[in-house]
């Protein structure tokens, strides 16, 4: 399911836009000396790896001053999405580069995000004798499918909403724990572009199928009036996203079928199928969601729903929070 997904480009995203705040979940103590108004990222290093032959990036370096002093350090942290051997070895060679470079004091950090193995990840690298140790490196680790996501349903961090979805999620949790990401989303107030991304990221990883959708659909049921309308607008967004995402599927199977059918034809039929295939999706949403709140619909009712377009189906998206009864439903068509 997330096999075409950049790991490395989200985590990236994440952690640069919400550095500070993600020193603050998983190491607070680095708060206590760190002045938070020094902090520059600084460029990818490349290195290749002699022994395997791979040319390897480094994720995200940060150059922060002590706090009082002037005197400086680097904060690195890697992502890592799969359990590799010898990754203890690589965080020792990035080390070594830094060190080098830029002759400063350096904090290592991995962030774990894989889902098996759930063992606990190497966090040094080791190079030893019989008679006496040579080198011991260590590094800071945080492995998500080692934490459990309700310790994180009370911190008020864009983090920890974003990174739950990652943490140790039982199968027949998803629903709960997407719903529980947005709710924590919605209380933090941020502006929208970092909104999108934190929720961009929450449904990137928590991805339901159509049983966990329904599911979800409770749990939200179950918010504050404001927390539903923020998550509501919040999936109204990835539904456009996702209609779009429909045009673009529907423009590749329509050129595939124009190599039979004639290009422009076939072009012209994907993209109204893609779009037929989003709008569809909502329609089908807004519908549930009414139910649950109104209760049963006449199938007349559903009827015209279905055939609304999708400017009027956005529009009945918002509205119908304030409705109470099938007639304030009624009421709302008739003003079509």
């Amino acid at each position: 399911m997330t096999n075409n997904i950049d790991h490395d480009r989200l985590f990236k995203e994440l952690i640069s836009t919400f550095f500070i705040e993600f020193i603050e979940l998983f190491f607070p103590q680095l708060m206590d000396y760190l002045d938070r108004d020094s902090i520059t990222f600084l460029d990818k290093e490349v290195f290749t790896d002699v022994t395997e032959g791979e040319r390897h990036e480094s994720d995200l370096v940060a150059q922060v001053k002590f706090r009082g002093k002037e005197s400086f350090f680097l904060i690195h942290v890697e992502a890592q999405e799969s359990s590799r051997k010898w990754f203890n070895r690589r965080m020792f060679t990035y080390f070594a580069r830094f060190h080098e470079k830029f002759v400063l004091p350096i904090y290592p950090i991995v962030i774990f995000s894989y889902s098996k193995p759930k063992r606990a990840a190497i966090s040094q690298y080791v190079v030893d004798f019989p008679d006496f140790k040579v080198l011991e490196f260590n590094y800071q680790v945080v492995q998500l499918n080692r934490l459990n996501w309700r310790d994180f349903l009370n911190q008020s961090n864009p983090v920890a909403s974003a990174l739950m979805a990652k943490m140790n999620i039982a199968e027949k949790e998803r629903a709960k724990v997407k719903a529980e990401c947005l709710r924590l989303l919605i209380t933090l107030k941020l502006n929208p572009a970092k909104m999108q991304l934190i929720s961009g990221f929450i449904d990137t990883y928590l991805n339901l199928n159509p049983v966990e959708e329904i599911q979800f659909q409770e749990e939200i049921s179950t918010f504050s009036q404001p927390v539903q309308e923020g998550v509501m607008q919040i999936t109204t967004s990835w539904m456009r996203q996702g209609i779009e995402q429909g045009i673009e599927q529907g423009i590749e199977q329509g050129i595939e079928r124009g190599i039979e059918q004639g290009i422009e034809r076939g072009i012209e039929r994907g993209i109204e199928q893609g779009i037929e295939q989003g709008i569809e999706r909502e329609k089908t949403l807004i519908l549930r969601l009414l139910k649950r709140k109104l209760g049963e619909i006449n199938p007349s009712l559903e009827t015209k729903i279905m055939e609304l377009s999708i400017d009027d189906v956005e529009a009945l998206g918002e509205a119908l929070f304030d409705f109470s009864t099938v007639e304030d439903l009624i009421n709302w068509l008739n003003t079509l």
